[in-house]
């Protein structure tokens, strides 16, 4: 029986943070092929291109798929029979590990995490302190699973305590089309089943650690009720139609993973949470003879492919785009934009807000009049890069600021990720403003069309400051247009009833 070093522990946690940042799991780039080469939708096809390019630069490039590169967390289950040496807690090495991946100084990833979730919200600066579930198995070896969350994904998860009869189907088949896109599809939904509400939230969190395997499960054939619960979930998600980042299409989900536990004869507690198009989780084993070894997947594992738009998008000057033209544009849309374009998300929108209200008015050299604004918190730069991984973030946070944007400092349009709510709708047919939607998940394809970055405003707020970006054929699509026509509503529309039928 080895004795486990808290540096080798800390180490290990530190380079698992580290390679999921920019490798994806082979499972996953598998289905994400074979999704692709199905699709049928064309905007959900150039979506999944974006996003299966990106991860191929991530991986050669080193760099994180996605700019939210997530809050850590890590599952640990310790051996009873284990002994460890240096006097750490689990919780205290698994912490270390993670801020010596987040501030590595060859791939720093975005540090997310705030302190004081309910009062100042200050950023901790190095994304601790990671969430770890500890468990407590027979054996002398520690095994650990490090995953890294996203924001958009996380906050679509779902909890309801339905009652012994009711139907899991139906109830993830109501729920899923009210989550919106903003958790990145085509990713993985994980349920958990029964036990406590506790239980059921943890039970679904840790089955998103399962290798995908629904076309084998397919082609097999169930053999026991909760895998013919997952093909029957699969199934019928996919008919919704909401396809990649909610465009409308033939994939939703490329699978669905079930872990269940007893629960009490007058409960049926259900959580699902999803796993966005940027999966990011490793396992490993310790046994006492030192740090994990993690070996490198081949390249030869990613589609050789490049992206292009396609032959119709349309290059538009953002240093000179006008009222008319933005008027002109139609719903699906490709376009290329080139020029200046500003930045701001949660943080900035609430201190406008407030400059605003207070009469004080906005910063010198804050100026948003004619001007676009993309949604995006953006990974430090690092050696030549005029900026890191820079992804849209989800645009309905920012729904409820939109009215005032676009009455009050002049705006006119916005770039984000997934659909718009009715009440930014309504306000960007008012204005006849335009909202541009970018791929959630191509995050460093993204970021090698911005050729100059520089903070204008509020740089307290480290990535949740204003930039200025000069973009070179960054390339969106029009999701609403002047007139409130939205893909995401039109798009999962259409795609419904074609699978139908």
């Amino acid at each position: 029986m080895g004795t486990i070093k808290a540096e080798d522990f800390i180490e290990s946690v530190a380079d698992a943070f580290q390679y999921i940042s920019y490798y994806h799991p082979k499972d996953f780039i598998q289905a994400m092929s074979a999704a692709y080469e199905k699709e049928e939708s064309p905007a959900a096809k150039d979506a999944m291109k974006q996003i299966l390019v990106n991860s191929r630069m991530s991986a050669t490039g080193h760099r994180p798929v996605c700019q939210d590169t997530g809050i850590a967390c890590a599952f640990v289950k310790v051996g009873m029979d284990a002994t460890f040496e240096g006097g750490m807690t689990i919780q205290e090495m698994v912490d270390e590990g993670v801020r010596r991946a987040y501030t590595n100084e060859e791939n720093p990833l975005r540090a997310s995490v705030l302190m004081d979730p309910a009062g100042k919200r200050l950023n901790s600066k190095d994304n601790t302190p990671a969430v770890v579930h500890v468990e407590m198995v027979k054996g002398d070896k520690v095994e650990v699973t490090c995953a890294a969350k996203g924001g958009g994904s996380e906050n679509k998860s779902k909890f309801v305590m339905l009652n012994p009869s009711d139907s899991i189907v139906d109830w993830v088949v109501e729920t899923v089309p009210k989550m919106g896109a903003g958790w990145c599809p085509p990713g993985m939904l994980g349920i958990g089943v029964g036990g406590t509400a506790e239980k059921a939230m943890v039970l679904a969190k840790e089955s998103l650690m399962d290798p995908i395997d629904m076309q084998e499960l397919l082609k097999r054939g169930p053999s026991n009720k909760v895998e013919e619960l997952r093909i029957e979930i699969y199934e019928a998600v996919n008919k919704l139609g909401i396809g990649a980042q909610g465009l409308g299409g033939v994939t939703t989900v490329l699978d669905v993973k079930i872990k269940d536990w007893p629960t009490h004869a007058a409960s049926k507690p259900v959580a699902m949470i999803p796993n966005c198009a940027a999966t990011r989780h490793i396992h490993f084993t310790l046994d006492g003879t030192g740090p994990a070894m993690l070996t490198p997947p081949s390249i030869e594992d990613w589609p050789d492919m490049e992206y292009e738009a396609s032959a119709d998008a349309k290059r538009v000057d953002m240093d000179n785009v006008t009222p008319e033209e933005v008027a002109s544009w139609k719903p699906g849309d490709v376009l290329l934009l080139n020029g200046k374009i500003l930045t701001g998300r949660d943080a900035a929108h609430k201190k406008i807000k407030d400059l605003l209200d207070s009469g004080e008015g906005l910063p010198e050299g804050l100026d948003f009049n004619n001007r676009f604004i993309y949604y995006v918190g953006p990974v430090d730069a690092v050696r030549d890069e005029a900026v890191g991984p820079a992804g849209p973030t989800t645009a309905t946070r920012m729904d409820k600021f939109t009215e005032m944007m676009l009455d009050k400092t002049g705006l006119l349009g916005m770039i984000g990720k997934a659909e718009r709510g009715d009440e930014a709708i309504e306000a960007i047919k008012k204005h006849e403003s335009v909202y541009l939607m970018a791929t959630g998940g191509a995050a460093y394809l993204v970021s090698k069309a911005i050729k100059n970055s520089r903070v204008v405003a509020f740089p307290e707020l480290g990535m949740e400051a204003v930039y200025e970006f000069d973009v070179e054929d960054m390339p969106v699509t029009v999701a609403v247009d002047s007139s409130g026509e939205s893909v995401h509503k039109t798009g999962p529309q259409v795609w419904k009833v074609k699978l139908a039928s």
